[in-house]
């Protein structure tokens, strides 16, 4: 696992082990998991468990906003996307 964010009391983290499409999981109070590259290109969220709907609206925008840096660690870590 690696944190490759901190933000509103929460970790972004991407698992070593883990499979596509690239995605990240957000843990903190509550946790969530989202592709980085929905039907339309953008970010979309697959799930928040126990996030509050204003720290879901925080949390996507931090990953709209730095979704190309999340997909260069994705890479990094697990290699060129498909």
């Amino acid at each position: 696992m690696v944190v490759i964010h901190r933000a509103h009391g929460f970790r972004f983290v991407i698992y070593t082990a883990d499979h596509e499409p690239a995605h990240i999981h957000i843990t903190g109070a509550g946790q969530a998991k989202i592709n980085l590259s929905g039907a339309d290109g953008k970010p979309e969220a697959v799930y928040f468990i126990g996030i509050t709907r204003s720290d879901q609206r925080r949390l996507m925008a931090d990953v709209i906003e730095r979704r190309e840096e999340f997909l260069q660690e994705w890479e990094r870590i697990h290699g060129q996307l498909d």
